[in-house]
């Protein structure tokens, strides 16, 4: 049975708090413990009205100190934002209360904009050096060397698993030549797949960490009883993405009735492009969408993530997930 795994950005929605939001968070890492996700991902964002995590280390040790046997970890952290050596330390630290648990996703993107990545403390260029970086925050999870000046402690000898994370050939070149995992987000930006994960599987040298490659695909999963109810639910996500494009930050919103009348034709058909990975429906039509994507992409993992303004239809949504994916691997 393919593995499948959650990708959660602690979502906002419009008349919740942020704490509201890492208490749901929570509670979907409980539920989706018990109904068999492989993974519970949480993603570095800032300076963003409708994500919580921004502290993404901190909010992972709260979701691994709340449930007991998912593996907990970020999908990602945004390594140009982070000095190399803090993070081995942070995720060092949560290795260390959580040993098996924890995996580290990077990302080279700075998950926010301009001017609050310069308030992060970085400099504008730091993204140029992600391979370097990757490759330092490599070396402080190794054991360490006679005379080594720095170390990570903790963190140094533990091996955290470390993944790639991108949407472009740069991406699956640096997984490949290092012989880490890679996780592409086709759930928002589809564009490059096919052929980031071609040069990733042709180019894949394998490693202490990972003798062959393993590619987890993003998917988005917007399940209900009844197809409309469930392509409403889906107008939440789509609302967000039109107001970000517009620079309008807020909160998640609530799902309309007729999302035509919200949107441009122009802004309908960017929309469609950046989720064309996505299942939308009832319980058979969601099933039939997964198992086209499946069999687009052959990934060895899917993560599912779905930002739903109401907790309950969110949490049913996940679970008729879980229910089609055990299905298909049975």
């Amino acid at each position: 049975m393919i593995p499948f795994s959650v990708l959660d950005l602690s979502p906002i929605m419009q008349g919740n708090t942020p704490a509201d939001a890492l208490r749901l968070t929570l509670d979907l890492a409980r539920h989706a413990e018990r109904w068999g996700y492989n993974r519970f991902w949480l993603a570095e964002h800032h300076n963003t009205l409708g994500i919580a995590c921004a502290a993404t280390a901190v909010v992972i040790s709260y979701v691994a100190g709340g449930t007991s046997r998912i593996r907990v970890g970020a999908g990602g952290v945004m390594l140009p934002n982070h000095p190399p050596l803090v993070v081995a330390e942070q995720f060092g630290t949560l290795a260390s209360l959580y040993p098996g648990r924890i995996d580290l996703g990077l990302g080279r993107a700075p998950g926010t904009d301009k001017a609050t990545t310069q308030a992060l403390r970085r400099y504008n260029d730091s993204a140029h050096h992600f391979a370097d970086d990757v490759a330092e925050l490599r070396g402080y999870f190794q054991p360490p060397q006679p005379g080594q000046a720095v170390r990570a402690v903790p963190g140094a000898g533990l091996e955290v698993p470390m993944w790639i994370l991108g949407t472009s050939l740069f991406s699956a070149q640096l997984a490949a030549r290092l012989g880490l995992p890679y996780a592409f987000a086709t759930h928002y930006a589809p564009g490059q797949m096919t052929e980031a994960l071609a040069v990733y599987r042709n180019e894949f040298q394998p490693s202490s960490q990972l003798g062959k490659p393993y590619v987890m695909l993003g998917f988005n999963v917007y399940a209900a009883e009844e197809d409309a109810e469930a392509e409403r639910l889906f107008t939440t996500l789509q609302q967000q993405f039109i107001n970000q494009r517009r620079n309008a930050d807020a909160p998640f919103p609530s799902p309309i009735d007729n999302i035509d009348a919200f949107w441009s034709q122009d802004e309908k058909k960017v929309a469609e492009q950046a989720f064309c990975c996505s299942a939308v429906g009832a319980p058979d039509t969601v099933r039939s969408q997964i198992e086209e994507f499946l069999e687009l992409g052959h990934p060895d993992e899917l993560l599912i993530t779905s930002q739903i303004h109401d907790h309950s239809a969110r949490l049913r949504s996940f679970e008729i997930a879980a229910s089609i994916l055990r299905r298909l691997g049975a």
